[in-house]
């Protein structure tokens, strides 16, 4: 049963930095899985080490957008942002370089708020529902958060997200805050 905050059965360690309305579902794609697995060979690799709810076929960060709707089984959910990990994905794969590799990656995973709880299956299809009319990708959002704070343009996008959490929107205004102060900055003639 997906509920709010989480399916049933389904515990967060540190409730200030994992799971909450936002987070309710964490999705990670299949197609994920053969990258990591060339990438780190010396691990056996199973669907849920990344600590996802749902394993997913054709879902990728690079296609979804913030404010997504889907129909999974009887319930509804909607993108709310990329997954960043922490130090516990470290401790979990017993490699602290997992950390950056996995944002250097950009394979992050979604997460999910849900709009109507209800019950899921194994084998459900994600259906679809809407599209955001932004067209904020989950990756675009990872892109800005690991670094590109140059793209003005795709800072001021997001800082207007509606489904993006306040958190973050609060963070991307302060970035672009930050640019439109370093742009009014001229050198004065030496």
């Amino acid at each position: 049963m997906v509920r709010t905050l989480n399916l049933d059965g389904d515990k967060q360690a540190d409730l200030s930095v994992h799971g909450g309305v936002s987070k309710a579902v964490y999705a990670y794609p299949a197609e994920h899985y053969d990258f990591w697995a060339k990438e780190l060979p010396d691990l056996k690799f199973s669907y849920g080490m990344f600590g996802e709810n749902l394993t997913t076929e054709g879902l990728l960060e690079t296609e979804t957008s913030i404010g997504d709707r889907f129909r999974v089984g009887g319930c509804e959910l909607v993108v709310t942002e990329p997954r960043m990990p922490c130090y516990k994905l470290g401790i979990r794969f017993e490699r602290p370089d997992i950390v950056k590799r996995f944002l250097d990656s950009r394979l992050t995973g979604i997460y999910f708020a849900v709009l109507e709880e209800g019950e899921i299956n194994a084998g459900d299809s994600m259906e679809l529902l809407t599209r955001d009319k932004n067209g904020v990708r989950v990756d675009d959002i990872t892109r800005l958060y690991a670094g590109d704070m140059g793209d003005s343009n795709m800072l001021r996008r997001a800082a207007e997200l509606e489904a993006l959490p306040e958190k973050w929107r609060e963070y991307f205004r302060h970035k672009l805050e930050k640019n439109t102060r370093a742009a009014n900055i001229s050198p004065t003639p030496g």
